[in-house]
């Protein structure tokens, strides 16, 4: 399995923050927050696999590209870029040594915490 930094997904999210677009709650808020199945399942259905692609900083191109197992390290609601969302993916990716992920997901945070 290898996860890569998924591009289109960074530029989203950094739209998103720019258009203020971000909740900045904390991090243990990000399991309330997260989308559930049935959502994530209705998104795709409304939105199609290329839009829920853009909500995951992750990517695993060995994974069919229609498989919710392509898709990694999710940061929003579908609406709006979450702080909780970015805080735990930045962590996560720390501890699976998924580095450029990290990196991307701690200059997110920067950037809404406007440093």
């Amino acid at each position: 399995m290898a996860i890569e930094l998924n591009q289109p997904a960074l530029t989203h999210a950094r739209a998103l923050v720019r258009e203020g677009k971000v909740v900045t709650d904390d991090r243990d808020d990000w399991s309330e927050a997260a989308p559930t199945a049935d959502e994530e399942n209705a998104f795709i259905e409304r939105e199609g696999w290329t839009a829920y692609s853009h909500w995951h900083m992750g990517i695993d191109k060995s994974e069919n590209a229609e498989t919710k197992g392509r898709y990694s390290f999710p940061f929003g609601d579908f609406r709006r870029v979450h702080r909780a969302g970015v805080i735990a993916g930045e962590s996560r990716a720390g501890q699976f040594d998924h580095i450029e992920i990290r990196d991307a997901l701690k200059k997110l945070l920067e950037l809404i915490d406007g440093e």
